[in-house]
């Protein structure tokens, strides 16, 4: 008999669902057969040809010594460099953090961020690391519910409502995983503002903001910082270089978080990978960004492509995404729960979905997500096979 005492904390960590029905479709596929994956959010395409080739540059047997913890100051540039070209920010590039992914990211801003007993703020549903981490470091999340009619995402009047004294910081991902959605830009202003104003910090997950739709002249949407240069920013190479395996990420953090950010990444981390980085400066080339848009062009015409799927086959998606590469679909109508519509998808339609029980409580028996990450021929074949697994329903 093991005599290993587990944690409480490792105890209280529930699975990441999405990838426990990872696991159930892989092992499908051990047996043959073929699983069209809408699980993961991990783009088909994988990274631009350049940054492949730099990779492979790199791997020439010079040797690869840890960066600086903070990343490498070129790369930390060229971030920086981004954000003025992109969205028509200054970012020093002193703020921007360069870290083993996104999810290291967090962990960081969290550390630095989070004491014991403090209250945070945190829509429903949302992605479910985020909460993981917060009460991993002794906050108390509070989960808002949200609704079809604030696009699943959080509002002022949300944010005033649930706020206590004992609020000490806010996190907000837009556009969201799983809903695809985002928040208006007045919305996120005046939710940063209100948090501000109460001397609360704001953490705010943009990792799908660059595949986020255009406006009528073409221009992006803006980065929380063009209104709130406090607010700490997450990111990633992971969605919009489609470079998921190769974990890599970055934050942007006021001046005054720096010294606290590094000490803590010296101590967790180390740095993120020297190779990843040094091949992750080819990201900012203009032909690798030339090639980044054409995919988010392709990935709208994906969604397109699902949305239609869905209506047709009688799987009604309540707000429709703007960015992140989700739908969040309402199964509310089958007699079925989430749970149960992803258990019987993937085993009689051999379609791995993601049950709603991920993301929180308010939504997670009647919705679940998919992911149009996938390629349009296997999206087709999916929908097809979901249409007559519904169609069994009766």
């Amino acid at each position: 008999m093991s005599t290993v005492r587990i944690s409480r904390r490792a105890q209280a960590v529930a699975p990441f669902y999405a990838m426990e029905f990872g696991k159930a479709a892989a092992a499908l596929e051990a047996q043959g057969h073929h699983v069209v994956k809408l699980s993961l959010g991990e783009p088909d395409f994988g990274a631009p040809p350049a940054v492949l080739e730099a990779m492979r540059a790199a791997m020439d047997g010079r040797p690869m010594t840890y960066t600086a913890a903070l990343g490498l100051p070129a790369l930390r540039q060229a971030i920086a460099r981004f954000y003025e070209d992109q969205h028509g920010v200054e970012v020093d590039p002193a703020r921007v953090v360069v870290t083993a992914g996104a999810s290291a990211a967090l962990v960081l801003a969290t550390a630095a961020l989070v004491d014991p007993g403090d209250e945070v703020l945190i829509s429903d549903p949302s992605y479910p690391c985020n909460r993981q981490i917060v009460e991993s470091f002794g906050a108390r999340v509070t989960l808002v519910p949200t609704s079809a009619g604030t696009r699943f995402q959080l509002d002022e009047a949300a944010v005033r409502s649930h706020w206590t004294d004992s609020t000490r910081g806010i996190m907000i991902a837009t556009p969201s995983n799983p809903t695809g959605t985002s928040v208006p830009a007045g919305e996120l202003a005046a939710i940063c503002r209100l948090a501000r104003e109460s001397g609360a910090w704001r953490i705010v997950d943009e990792i799908y903001l660059d595949l986020g739709d255009h406006d009528d002249q073409g221009r992006p949407p803006r980065s929380v910082l063009s209104y709130d240069p406090d607010a700490v920013v997450i990111n990633s190479f992971s969605k919009y270089f489609g470079m998921t395996g190769w974990r890599l990420g970055w934050c942007v953090v006021p001046e005054a978080l720096v010294p606290a950010m590094e000490r803590l990444a010296q101590n967790y981390f180390l740095c993120a990978s020297a190779p990843a980085q040094h091949a992750a400066l080819a990201c900012f080339t203009a032909e690798s960004l030339a090639l980044c848009e054409a995919r988010r062009v392709e990935f709208a015409a994906r969604r397109a492509l699902v949305l239609d799927g869905l209506a047709r086959i009688g799987l009604p998606v309540p707000v429709p995404p703007d960015g992140a590469f989700y739908v969040y679909f309402d199964v509310g109508g089958t007699g079925l729960t989430s749970w149960e519509f992803c258990e019987r998808a993937l085993q009689e339609a051999h379609v791995a979905l993601t049950p709603g029980r991920d993301f929180g409580t308010h939504t997670a028996r009647t919705h679940v997500r998919l992911s149009y990450a996938a390629s349009a021929d296997e999206l087709i074949e999916g929908i097809a096979r979901l249409g007559k697994f519904v169609a069994t329903l009766g």
